[in-house]
C-alpha cells in the first residue's frame, strides 16, 4: 500500500516532478503564435487580394482574388503532405526528409520549442501560401488560371520549400550564420526574383504597351494595403515564437520602417513629379515592410529608422528603373518591392544588427560570429544563393508549365476581354 500511496502523495506535493518528463506548453507564447498565425493568414486573404485586386482593370479583379483563394487552398494541401517534413524535418544541409509527411507525429501533444507543434506548422503554412500569392502579380491580367495553379505547386515545392530548409529547418545558410529573422530570403528575394523572371518569359501586358495600366479602384489598394500593415505585426512578431521582448521589438522596428518608408515614397515622388500619390505612398510602406522582414529580430528602433528610409529610396529608384528603362511589365512591382527590399534588408541586418553602432545597435550578430565584415559575407553568400536558385529553378518550372499548358498566356483577344470572364465566367462588378 505505501508503494501505491507514496507516488501520489508526491505527486500531489511536487506536481513538476510528477510530470518532468512531459513536454511543456507555454500558453502566452501559443496565445501570441496563434493571433500571429491569423494575422499572416489575413495579409493574403483579404489583405493582398484587395491590394493586387485594385491595382489590375476591372475586367480582371475577380481573377486576382480568385487566384489568391486557389493558391491558399494548394499551398495548405501541399504543406500537409509534404512541404512541412521537407523544410522542417532531417539534418540535411539542402532539404529535409519524409517523416513528417501529411503531418505525421504532428499531435496535440507533440511541441516544437515550448508551442504546439500543429501550432507551428500551421503558423509556418501561412508563410507557404503568400509567398506564391505574391508572385502573380508578376503576370496578372495576361496568364492562364491553370498555369497560374500549377506554377504556384510546382514552385512551393522545387524553390520555396528547399531555401525554406536551407534558412529555417537547420539547412547550410542557417549554419552558416545567416540573419533572417521572418523571410528576407524565403520569402521576399524568392517571390521577387520568380517575379522578374516569369513577368520577362511572359512579356508585357497589351495595357503596359499602350501606357494605360492605370489601377481601376485605388480604394480597394489601400484598403488592401492598410490590412498588410497590421497583418506585418504577425508575420515579424509572431517569428519570434514567443511573447517576449524580441516579438515586441520586431514589430516596433516593423512599423517605424513601414512609415518611414511610406513617408519617403511620398516625399520623393512629391519632389520628382510634384504631386505626392496614393500609390505610391502604400507602395513605399509595402516596401519598408519588406525592407525591415529579415532584419526585424536584430536591429533597434533607430536601424529601422535608417532601413525604412533606403527602402523608400532604393525601391522607388528600382520600380523606375525596371519599368521606364527595361520596360519589364512586373504589372503590381514585386521584384522592385519585394525582391530589391528583400535583398536590401537581408544586407542591411549585417550592418545594423552590430552592437558598436551607438543608438543605431541592434542585439548582435549570429553565433560565432564577431565581426560586421564577417555578418555582411555570410549575408551576401545568402542574398546571391539564393537569387541565382531561384532564377534558374524557376526559368525551368515556368518552361514545363508552359508546355503542360499549352502556353501560360492567354490570347490577344481574351486578354482585352479580361480573365473575369475567360477564365471563371463571372464579373468582379455588374453595373
Amino acid at each position: 500500500m505505501k508503494k501505491i500511496i507514496l507516488p501520489i502523495l508526491l505527486g500531489l506535493l511536487f506536481p513538476a516532478l510528477a510530470f518532468a518528463d512531459e513536454p511543456l506548453v507555454n500558453g502566452a507564447n501559443t496565445a501570441w503564435i496563434l493571433t500571429s498565425t491569423a494575422l499572416v493568414l489575413f495579409m493574403t486573404l483579404p489583405g493582398l487580394a484587395l491590394f493586387y485586386g485594385g491595382l489590375v482593370k476591372s475586367r480582371n479583379v475577380l481573377s486576382i482574388l480568385m487566384q489568391c483563394f486557389a493558391i491558399a487552398g494548394i499551398a495548405s494541401v501541399f504543406w500537409l503532405v509534404a512541404g512541412y517534413s521537407l523544410a522542417f524535418s532531417g539534418d540535411g544541409a539542402f532539404i529535409g526528409n519524409f517523416s513528417k509527411f501529411l503531418f505525421s507525429g504532428v499531435t496535440e501533444g507533440s511541441v516544437s520549442g515550448d508551442i504546439p507543434e500543429s501550432l507551428f506548422a500551421l503558423f509556418q503554412m501561412t508563410f507557404a501560401i503568400i509567398t506564391p500569392a505574391l508572385i502573380i502579380g508578376a503576370f496578372a491580367e495576361r496568364i492562364k488560371f491553370s498555369a497560374v495553379l500549377l506554377f504556384s505547386i510546382i514552385w512551393l515545392a522545387f524553390v520555396y520549400v528547399p531555401i525554406t530548409h536551407w534558412v529555417w529547418g537547420g539547412g547550410w545558410l542557417q549554419n552558416m550564420g545567416l540573419l533572417d529573422f521572418a523571410g528576407g530570403t524565403v520569402v521576399h528575394i524568392t517571390a521577387g526574383v520568380a517575379a522578374l523572371v516569369t513577368a520577362i518569359m511572359i512579356g508585357p501586358r497589351k495595357s503596359f504597351v499602350r501606357g494605360n495600366a492605370a489601377p481601376h479602384n485605388m480604394t480597394m489598394t489601400i484598403t488592401g494595403a492598410g490590412m498588410l500593415w497590421v497583418g506585418w505585426f504577425g508575420f515579424n512578431g509572431g517569428s519570434a515564437l514567443a511573447a517576449n521582448g524580441d516579438a515586441a521589438m520586431a514589430m516596433l522596428v516593423t512599423h517605424i520602417s513601414a512609415a518611414t518608408g511610406a513617408l519617403t515614397w511620398m516625399f520623393y515622388e512629391w519632389k520628382k513629379y510634384g504631386k505626392p500619390t496614393a500609390l505610391g505612398t502604400v507602395t513605399g510602406m509595402v516596401a519598408g515592410l519588406g525592407t525591415i522582414t529579415p532584419a526585424s529580430g536584430f536591429v533597434g528602433p533607430a536601424g529601422a529608422l535608417i532601413i525604412g528610409l533606403l527602402a523608400g529610396i532604393v525601391c522607388f529608384n528600382a520600380t523606375l528603373l525596371i519599368k521606364q528603362k527595361y520596360k519589364i511589365d512586373d504589372s503590381l512591382d514585386v521584384f522592385p518591392v519585394h525582391g530589391v527590399g528583400g535583398i536590401l534588408g537581408t544586407f542591411l541586418a549585417g550592418i545594423f544588427a552590430s552592437t558598436n553602432l551607438g543608438v543605431f545597435s541592434g542585439q548582435g550578430f549570429a553565433d560565432g560570429i564577431e565581426s560586421m565584415a564577417g555578418q555582411v559575407g555570410v549575408q551576401l553568400v545568402g542574398i546571391v544563393s539564393t537569387f541565382i536558385y531561384t532564377a534558374i529553378v524557376t526559368f525551368l518550372i515556368f518552361k514545363v508549365v508552359g508546355m503542360i499548358t499549352n502556353g501560360v498566356r492567354v490570347s490577344d483577344d481574351e486578354e482585352a476581354q479580361g480573365l473575369d470572364i475567360v477564365d471563371h465566367e463571372e464579373r468582379g462588378y455588374d453595373i
